[in-house]
């Protein structure tokens, strides 16, 4: 990946440097979720692979900005920021909500007459059109709290916490906004083959849901079953980056340096 623009240095975050990789990996968070939740487990990923991750306004070091809570406005910029920074292979990985971002940033790409992305993984999430809505970011506070609580996920000491739990809740509220008011339009299929990673114990995506994902492409679909609940990428991490450098082509050999990192 090239160096990085203020454009691209607002919306990416590079949690380590990989001049010799021969792919771009570019991370979705969760709703709620920070770039910095993905780490665990990308600095396990193989040298071949350059990981950058998508921040979300209204979080961490965006935390003064509003939470962007319509998917066309997050698509725009997000692609904005990308268009300078694909000058080689590159794929696309979400979790949760980002898996629905990521498939409408390929769209937009693809709009823009961009080179496609290798492949695109989903996690944790069905294929748009088989996704339902919702209403949980209409709810009080409390039953916003309750939702983090079932999926899992969220520290019980940040819940607890007045001010973290503030912080936190007005993201997922504008996250779950614009997840939850989300409707995809029909499109072609994508020409790039597609990967799902689901834990078996997740309610939001059972490996029946992350076979849905097959109608948004015309190349073939790989569903890999993690045992775990909808947040098995941490407790799952080292697999996590093996079964993601197969599927792109790499061998799932570790970096010689792993340095601590917060999920």
């Amino acid at each position: 990946m090239p160096p990085m623009n203020r454009d691209t240095e607002l919306w990416l975050r590079r949690p380590f440097s990989r001049p010799e990789a021969s792919v771009l990996l570019v991370c979705f968070p969760h709703a709620g979720g920070a770039a910095s939740s993905f780490r665990p487990w990308q600095v396990l990923l193989p040298t071949g692979i350059d990981a950058v991750t998508v921040q979300y306004p209204g979080r961490q070091d965006r935390f003064a900005e509003d939470p962007v809570d319509s998917m066309d406005v997050m698509v725009q910029r997000i692609a904005d920021a990308l268009a300078g920074a694909l000058e080689g292979p590159y794929a696309l990985f979400g979790h949760s909500m980002g898996s629905a971002i990521a498939y409408e940033v390929a769209l937009e790409l693809r709009r823009r007459e961009l080179p496609p992305p290798v492949r695109l993984l989903a996690s944790g999430r069905p294929a748009p059109r088989h996704a339902t809505g919702g209403e949980v970011h209409r709810r009080g506070d409390e039953a916003l709290a309750a939702e983090l609580v079932r999926l899992g996920g969220t520290p019980p000491e940040v819940l607890a916490d007045p001010e973290l739990r503030a912080t936190v809740l007005r993201c997922v509220r504008g996250d779950y906004r614009l997840i939850e008011c989300y409707r995809p339009a029909p499109h072609p299929p994508l020409d790039c083959p597609v990967s799902v990673l689901t834990g078996d114990r997740d309610p939001e995506c059972d490996a029946s849901a992350a076979r849905t994902w097959a109608g948004v492409t015309r190349a073939p679909l790989d569903v890999t079953v993690f045992d775990g609940d909808h947040f098995f990428l941490v407790p799952q991490r080292e697999r996590v980056a093996e079964v993601i450098a197969r599927d792109l082509g790499l061998p799932a050999t570790r970096p010689a340096r792993i340095w601590p990192s917060t999920p």
